[in-house]
Formats: structure tokens, sequence, C-alpha cells
């Protein structure tokens, strides 16, 4: 007989395949989800192991066969819920009251049935999951997340029926009733169901937590998938460093399967069962390996088939919802028979939540000290306080309100002076860890999976936390001066003039993402090179040729897990160009190749076994010169390989190539035959290439380079000093330099014209906009098609355009009025 069958007339269990969302208030958010997704996403290749719930009906039956309602009151009407050790007293008298309770005759044997059946499904031995699950958890609003708890590998029906009972009492854990009060719930208005699943063997293998939406910064275009060895708790409570990865979600519904950015986390420890079976919670932490430390916890492959399941998740309730609804979802990995679990699904319930117009983003207005120590950031946020070091939960009632929390992780218990905190500090974890939600929920800003944060951080000392400077976190000391700009994004206008941002830095493209824009003018490929890749590529071409020795040791530490330098190269490089171009899609980001000069080649690990010494770098090899070179022709392969990856295996064609410092029309052809040679055919797939104009030459044969380029970017930067014969970085003769000059202004003018007598887009992506309004209103009356400005500029640059244009336009209406014969336009 069919299990939903057999359980349709019960009275306290459902067995999934009966539950739906609408089931919440019967067996709590969390079974109703699995339910949900059992009966609707199981036929549609989502895996979601077996199980039933023990409905709420169950719990309020306990309350009135043993009579604890009014007893429960007595204990809990009086709580002084600022008190942590009256918090405490008053939980645990309230669990055993719940615990010690018998249960009445219909429910357990309703269990022991629906135990007995979910056993018989299975022909072999199982063990169980029994999770609690609450009738006000896992909603849009408030997840409720880790406030009750959770019982892993549970064998035989004794222990079973000890983790449920243990689970009903865990509704008054003092972390669940601080929440409660929080969030405004009454104690007696929230009643537990209990979910009882089948146990994926994760111990054998790797588990996680996954979400379709970035959990930092709100970013809804990726899948952000976390994980490691091990069953997941660890991950889930922040005991680990796990891996990440990252997928597109609009490129991977057309086809394109591929991972755009992943993390090595160090998972230093890994949950397993442990031996005594008949232990409550039989589960124990060991050490990785080396070998498992050095490796991701699971193939991109399985990130992949992860990162489908979690889109038709989330499809499926966005649908049923009639809005969008980001997914906050668990996952394991069966270590028997190598398969992936979905186990646990549920609403997003902070990034998804933000509302309103206000863009805010925090800033550092002062060069900060080097960090005391860095880790993973949470939020994007900047918050100062004094340190605050908890070794353990005895410690919590020293916490101080506006205190900043350094532990070595945290976990539900720690609630209560979580909230009271400016910000959170930890040794482990990562960004989907308890710390991190709990932080997110806040408002707060955290730097997780810092290592040595309680070590290093002294109690008392003063901080600043810092999350505003990309995926890296940051804690300084001292009180470093920052800024919060707040922008009213309502009744902002856009302007013809394609405003455009530079960046290099890729970790903040899913943050910049939300500032209005039209994509990307200049993205600075030597930025990924000298942040993420750090050698030579050379050097990763021709190890054997480095003469340190301690670089050849570097080199080889950083290539661990490649198969060669080469593809640790053209692997993080396209990851890099792919988080931005994944950032900004379908919008253009035009990526601008290696512009590094010969000095700033040297100063890569193995760089100076490659470079020549030049006197003037800034006019020697670089640019195209290197791109055309036949010493370098191995290096600028790896770069087009990078951008061919990106665009044809990532599916992100909207990233435009685009050539610096092409002194001759003659090397502009050569160029763009050699881009040609290895894939990168202009006009190919839509590919576009673009070329800097930073030389008068570019300039003066502007007509002959428009023969080769789909479109131009005016470089101020440089251009300036070749027009004026200025070095900006001479303190005798800097004065001089000034965009503003009128040779420079005529250069941007037959620049701006030519590029348009032959139909070709130009912008500007040098710094002159950003830092003079008047040359952006310069650049407007002459018809720019786009400016790319530094981020923070952008904001401030926008009415400038606005009322340049508005101007420019009243001009030419007024030039386009009849005149009377009085000479009077009327």
């Amino acid at each position: 007989m069919p299990v939903e069958q057999s359980f349709s007339s019960s009275r306290f269990i459902r067995f999934f395949a009966e539950l739906g969302i609408d089931d919440i208030p019967l067996v709590g958010g969390k079974n109703a989800s699995l339910g949900e997704m059992y009966q609707s996403l199981v036929p549609q290749g989502v895996p979601i192991p077996n199980g039933f719930a023990i409905t709420s009906a169950a719990y309020r039956a306990i309350l009135d066969e043993n009579d604890l309602l009014n007893t429960l009151h007595e204990i809990l009407d009086p709580l002084d819920s600022d008190s942590t050790q009256d918090l405490q007293r008053r939980g645990a008298q309230a669990r055993e009251l719940l615990y010690n309770a018998k249960l009445p005759d219909a429910l357990y044997q309703e269990m022991v049935d629906a135990y007995e059946t979910l056993v018989a499904e299975y022909d072999h031995t199982i063990s169980l999951a029994v999770r609690s699950s609450a009738t006000a958890e896992d909603l849009p609003t408030a997840s409720f997340a880790g406030q009750q708890d959770t019982y892993l590998n549970i064998s035989g029906l004794s222990a079973y029926i000890d983790a449920c009972k243990h689970c009903f009492a865990s509704l008054f854990t003092d972390r669940a009733i601080h929440y409660r009060i929080d969030q405004g719930f009454g104690h007696f208005e929230v009643a537990l169901s209990i979910g009882v699943q089948l146990m994926v063997r994760s111990d054998m293998a790797s588990s996680g937590v996954m979400f379709s939406i970035d959990t930092e910064t709100g970013f809804k275009d990726v899948v952000l998938i976390t994980g490691a060895y091990g069953l997941g708790e660890n991950v889930v409570q922040g005991a680990v460093d796990p891996d990440e990865f990252y997928v597109h979600k609009p490129t991977f519904n057309k086809g394109f399967r591929s991972v755009i950015k992943r993390h090595l986390g160090a998972k230093k420890i890994k949950m397993i069962y442990a031996t005594d079976s008949n232990r409550r919670q039989p589960v124990k932490n060991v050490p990785t390996t080396q070998a498992e430390r050095k490796s991701y916890c699971i193939s991109d492959q399985e990130a992949l088939s992860l990162a489908e399941y979690a889109i038709k998740i989330e499809r499926y309730y966005s649908e049923k919802a009639g809005q969008a609804r980001p997914m906050d979802m668990e996952w394991a990995k069966d270590g028997v028979s190598g398969n992936l679990f979905v186990v646990q699904a549920r609403p997003e319930t902070v990034s998804s939540q933000r509302k309103g117009s206000i863009l805010e983003r925090y800033e550092l207005t002062e060069q900060p000290p080097e960090p005391i120590v860095t880790g993973r950031s949470v939020g994007s946020k900047v918050a100062s306080g004094r340190a605050r070091v908890i070794s353990s939960v005895e410690f919590l009632h020293e916490f101080q309100e506006g205190e900043i929390l350094i532990s070595d992780i945290t976990t539900p218990d720690w609630e209560p002076v979580m909230k009271k905190a400016a910000a959170l500090i930890t040794n482990r974890g990562g960004r989907t860890c308890h710390a991190a939600i709990i932080a997110r929920e806040l408002g707060i800003p955290a730097v997780v999976g810092t290592g040595k944060g309680t070590e290093l951080i002294q109690n008392g000392q003063l901080l600043t936390v810092s999350c505003a400077e990309g995926d890296e976190g940051r804690v300084y000391a001292g009180e470093v001066a920052y800024q919060i700009n707040q922008t009213d994004l309502c009744d902002l206008e856009s302007p013809t003039t394609e405003m455009m941002m530079n960046l290099g830095n890729p970790e903040l493209a899913f943050q910049l993402n939300s500032i209005p824009n039209a994509g990307i003018g200049l993205a600075r490929m030597e930025f990924i090179i000298n942040n993420s890749i750090q050698v030579h590529p050379q050097a990763l071409l021709n190890p054997e040729r480095v003469s340190s020795e301690k670089e050849r040791v570097t080199i080889a530490q950083l290539t661990q897990g490649f198969v060669n330098g080469e593809q640790y190269f053209v692997q993080k490089l396209s990851e890099g160009i792919g988080t931005i171009a994944a950032g900004f899609h379908p919008k253009p980001v035009v990526m601008r190749l290696s512009d590094f000069k010969s000095n700033e080649y040297s100063a890569l690990i193995g760089g100076s076994d490659f470079e020549l010494e030049e006197e003037n770098p800034m006019l020697g090899f670089r640019g195209a010169s290197r791109y055309n070179d036949a010493d370098y022709k191995a290096s600028f392969a790896l770069e087009c390989q990078a951008i061919k990856r990106v665009r044809d295996v990532m599916g992100l064609d909207n990233v435009i190539i685009m050539i610096p410092f092409c002194r001759r029309v003659e090397e502009a052809k050569r160029v763009i035959e050699n881009l040609a040679e290895n894939g990168l055919v202009r006009g190919v797939n839509g590919l576009q290439v673009y070329m800097m104009v930073e030389i008068p030459n570019n300039v003066l044969l502007i007509d002959e380079f428009a023969q080769y380029f789909d479109g131009f970017s005016i470089g101020t930067n440089d251009l300036t000093q070749l027009v004026l014969g200025v070095d900006r970085d001479s303190a005798k003769v800097a004065f001089d330099y000034d965009e503003r000059d009128p040779g420079v202004k005529k250069m941007v003018q037959m620049a701006i014209e030519g590029a348009h007598r032959h139909g070709k887009h130009i912008s500007i992506c040098g710094q002159a906009p950003s830092d003079y309004p008047e040359f952006a209103e310069f650049l407007v009356e002459l018809g720019i098609d786009a400016m790319s400005l530094n981020p923070d500029s952008v904001l401030k640059t926008l009415p400038v355009v606005l009322n340049a244009e508005k101007r420019k336009q009243a001009d030419k209406l007024s030039l386009d009025l009849p005149v009377d014969n009085f000479g009077i336009s009327g």
C-alpha cells in the first residue's frame, strides 16, 4: 500500500507525499517545504530523501495529556529577557518538563508505525535525521533557523523516540525563547513539528548550504554553493571555512554549464558518525587530510548539478508565490551511492527582503593600517568598537552592548548577545555559517574565518571592522574614519550619455551592480593578474627559468592542484573576468588586455627573470607591442584563452576586448590577426574589439585605426602626459599635468569626431570626468557616447551630465525656433 494512503487518516503523522506549503500550521515551514518539494520537484529531477512529519497536533497533545500549559506559563511569564542567567535557568526548566512528559498512547503508536513504514521502504539498515520544524519557521520574514535542535544518525526505534522527545523539548532552548521575543512571537503561539527523514551518508562524502542569491550583495543572478567534507552541521555552524562555487543563472539557463568563480576553503575538520549508535547525537569531528584540504569537496560537475536543483527549486516557489522567491537550501552527497540530495529548502530571509530606493554604500575615508586579521566579509558595512573576546558560552554575560564580538565560532545559543554587537569576528566559518546568517539578519558587518582572531585581538582593543572592500573582510586596529553615502534611486533620471564604470576588483562586481550604470567601460585585467594570479605568465610557462628558489617554491604552492601553470593562469583569469561579466550581464563589459609596464611585470613572482630594465617603462614594452612580440606570444595566448573561455564556455558574450597602447596602424592590424590566431575572431559570435585612444598618433590617424576596431575609449591619463610631455609622477613638473589644457581637449574633440565619422562607439575611461565636472560637461557638448567613471564618481557626475544634456537640448531648440521679420525668435 502506498505510504501516503496508509497515513492519510493519521492524527499525528503525515508523510512528505501528503504535505504542501499550505500545511505550515500543521507541520512547520521546514516540513511543509520538504513535502511541497517531494510532491512537485522530485518528478522534475530534484532528488529529495523520503520522510515524514510528526505534526504540531502531537506537540499540543503532549501538553494536554500532561497538563503542562499552566506550568510553562509559570516558568516563562516572569522571564527577564535581558538577563542571560534568568534565561538559561528558565529555559532548562521548560525543556526538562517537555522531555520528561509522557507521550500519549495514540501518538506513540503512530510514531512507531511511521518509523517502521519508512524503514521498510529501503532495503538496507538506515539512519535517520530528526529535525525540529516550528510552525513559525522558515517564513519569508523570519527564518527561525537553528533555534531548535537537530539529531543526526539516529538508528533504532528507541533512539528515534528519544530524539523526538528532545526535539519537542528544544522548542524552549534559550536561543529559541529569546528569538521569539525579538521577533514578537508569543511562546504559546508557536508549536513544534518534527521532521524524520532518511539520513544521507554525507559523513563519507560532503555536504553544505546553497543559496539562489548572493548572500552578501543581494545580487539575484547567481547560485552560491558552499560545502565541506562530512556532515553539513560544520558548514551551518561555521566550524569550517568551506569551499564556494558561483554559477550564473541566466547563462546556465541558456545551456552554458560552467562555474564562474570558486574559493577553496581550508576545511580543517569534518563531522562524521561516532561508533556508539545508541547515543542521542552520535557524531564527532576529526581532522581532514592535507589532500582533502587542498581539494574541492565536490567536482565542478556536481556543483553544476546542485545549481540546477537550486534553479528549479527557486523557479517553482517563485511561480507559486507570483513573485521572485530566492531560496536557502541544504544539500548532501551520499558516500555510498555517490548521489547528491537536497535535504532542506526555505525562503532566503535577508538579502531578498531588502526594500526601498535608498542605495547605501560604506567607504573608508582615510588610509587604514595593515589589518590585524582578514577573513571572508559578510555584508558591505563598516563598524568600530571595543573588542570582546568570548571563549565559551559561560562568559556571554560579560558582553556589553556596542562591543565587537570575537569568538572561535558562534552557535544559536549566542544570539541574545549577538544582537547587541556592533560587529562579529570569528576564527572559523564561511559566508553561510551561523555567525554570517545572524550578522546579515541583524544588519551588522562580520568577518568570518580569520583563523586567529581570538589570539591576535586583545580584549578591550579599539577596532574597525570593514566589509566594504570586497570579498576579503579586514579588521584594523583603532578607529578608521568612514562615511556612509546614501542615494535615493527613486526618481533618478537616466541621461542619454551612457554612464559606465571603471572596475578592476572582481570581488566588487556584484555589489557595484546596484549603482545605476550602462555597464563596465574599463575592466582592468592587470588587477586580476596582480591580485589573483600573482605570478608572471612566462614564469608559469617556464618555471625552470625562475632563478630564485623561494619564488619557485611559491609558484609550486600556488599552482598545486592544477595540471600546470597554464591552467592555473587561464582558470584564475577567466574567473576574474567572468565574475565581472556576470555581475553586469547583459550590459557590455569592456575588458582591457593586460597593460602592465615592464617594471610592474618585474614585481610579479618570477617577473625579474623575464623583464628587461627600461629607463622609461611608460614609453617602453607595453600594450600592443607585447602582444605582437615573438617572445611574449605564449603569454598573450593565455589571456586569449581566458577570454575565449569566458565568452564561449561561460556564455558571457557581453565581454568586449580592448587593446591598450597601440602605437601604429600596422601594429593594430597585427594584433587583430594575433587575436584571430588565438580563436578570437572579430565579428564572430558578436565579438567586438575596441582600442584605447591614449597616444597622439591614435587621434591623428583615427580614420585609419577605425578600419580595425569596433569602438574606442579615450584614456586621458596617458594622452595628457603625451600631449603635454609631462610625467605626472614627477614632483617637479606634475603641476603642468592637466586634462583641461586646450591642447588635450582639442585631441579629445578630434577623437570623438573621428570615431563618429565612421559610426564607431567612443567613450572615455580616464580620470578627467571623474575629477572635473566641467570636463564632463565638455564631453556632453562634444556628444561622446559614454563616460566610464570610478564607481564613487558615478552618482556625483550623473546630475552634472543630466544638466549639461538639458542645456544642450535647450540651446538646440532655441536655434531651431523660427525668426520673425524683426529678428525676434517666436
